[in-house]
This record gives structure tokens, sequence and C-alpha cells, in this order.
């Protein structure tokens, strides 16, 4: 019987900032998908010519769908209207869509940080010496900066462009892994100043039941998602991403075991879409 065809989508010469292992991690899952599927690999600005010849559209690590917006949009569109079978679906609230949803959070009192997009709102975040300003369709850290509040008074802010949240000195930053909304594991970064340099975490269940309150908001539950989080100087978790996009998900890092029963589980979601 012949292989289901899967078209993977990542760009291999993605220039992330100081980190060269997007592409490194998906030519090593490729070749570990080559054994189950007869797969192909695409960047999303060429995806057109081949959506319709494949069973199943993986989406992995493609880069910041800024510098790509319109296709990116587009083929949103196409595969709606087509009724193309996608992995992870497209009916994510995260950053399949923007950061709208930490304004939304925030709003709704849950455990994140406190986030608003116009200047006007700014005294909801109380009084803050130093903030954090990003586009709130950015991604890998584009157009972030760090201001100071007499900083911040002077830029051109325009309402609902931008995420500005209080700068916040945290202990460490987390993340929560997940496939199809089943937990996997967790890693942080230890040395806050190195942020990709992570290390598996010693989670408790206190940790995973916060992880899971924002999985259950979000509606896709066919699709590999990331929680990050901050743990502040007073030991909570404030959440700073729901990654349900293309979440980077540190392959090489994990002890042997970990690697195995998450690329199995990979295997086993992709086959459930076919």
């Amino acid at each position: 019987m012949s292989k289901k065809k899967i078209l993977f989508l990542t760009d291999l010469n993605y220039p992330a900032k100081a980190r060269t292992f997007y592409g490194a991690e998906d030519v090593f899952l490729t070749s570990r998908l080559r054994k189950e599927f007869d797969l192909a690999i695409c960047d999303v600005p060429s995806v057109q010519s081949f959506e319709d010849n494949a069973d199943l559209i993986v989406v992995r690590n493609i880069g910041a769908v800024s510098y790509f917006r319109d296709e990116y949009h587009n083929f949103r569109k196409r595969v709606k209207e087509k009724k193309l079978n996608i992995y992870n679906e497209f009916t994510g609230i995260g950053d399949q869509i923007g950061k709208q949803y930490l304004i939304d959070f925030s709003n709704a009192g849950y455990p994140v940080i406190p986030s608003v997009d116009k200047m006007s709102d700014l005294h909801k975040l109380g009084d803050n010496k130093r903030y954090c300003i990003k586009p709130k369709n950015g991604a890998d850290s584009n157009g972030i900066s760090f201001p100071y509040k007499d900083e911040l008074m002077h830029m051109d802010l325009p309402d609902g462009e931008y995420i500005i949240q209080p700068w916040i000195d945290f202990t460490y930053e987390v993340s929560f892994y997940f496939i199809n909304d089943k937990f996997e594991y967790a890693m942080y970064a230890p040395d806050k100043s190195k942020r990709w340099e992570l290390k598996p975490y010693s989670y408790n269940s206190e940790d995973i039941v916060y992880a899971n309150k924002f999985i259950n908001l979000s509606p896709v539950n066919k699709g590999i998602q990331r929680i990050d989080a901050c743990r502040t100087k007073d030991g909570r978790l404030m959440l700073m991403e729901l990654e349900d996009l293309n979440p980077y998900l540190s392959l090489d890092l994990l002890p042997e075991d970990t690697r195995e029963r998450v690329i199995a589980d990979i295997i086993t979601a992709l086959k459930e879409m076919l």
C-alpha cells in the first residue's frame, strides 16, 4: 500500500536571531517522518503550487509570517475554502492570528502579563519604571523594545498595533508542550539572559494545571502547542505566549526516551488526520 502524502511546511534557511537550529530540527523530524509518509518540504510562499496534491499539510517552523503576511493570509483562506487537511488546524486564537489574545486574557483576569494596546489604557498596568513593547502581529522577538517610562511617553504607538506590558524582572522562563491537548514535556531557561539554552523542567501538578488552563481556552484540538510563561519573583506563573502556529520543540535538547515518545506521538497524531 502506498504511503500517504504529506506536504511539510518549513523554512530551512530562516534567519532567526542568533539561532540556526530551526532548520536543523525540521531536517531531523522529516527524516523520521519519511519512514511513515511520502513527504515533501515546502515554504508558505510556494505552497499553492503543491497543496492540492497532499493528503495532509503539516505546518512547522515556517518562520515569522510578518515576512510573508499576504501569502500566509491567502493560504489560510484557501485552507478554509478548499477544506484542505492541515495540522495544526487553523482554529487558533494565539499566535496564528496575532497577539490580541494577550489583551483579551488580561481583560478577563487570567494569569498573564498585564497587557494593553492603547496608550490611553496605560493606567491599567499600574505605575512602572520600564515597559515591554511588541508589535501585535510580530514574531520571533522582531520589533520588541524595553523603554523606560519617560521614553515610552515619546514613542509613536498607533492604537491597536502594539502590545504594551510592564517589564517584569522574572526568575526564569518555562515552556509547556502539548500534542493534541496532551501534555508532553516542559523546558525552561535557568539563565534568563540565555533564553534558548533550555533544560528539561521538573514540573509539579500546579504547573500543569496552569498550562492546561490556556490549552483549554484554545480551540486547537489537532495540533502542537506551546505555553510560554515566566516565573515571577514571588513564585507566580504569568503567560507570555500561546504559540499555536509553529512552536519550536527543542527536540535536540530532550532526553532520548522523551524525544522518542514525542516523535511517536507526533506520528500518531498525523496518522489520525489521515
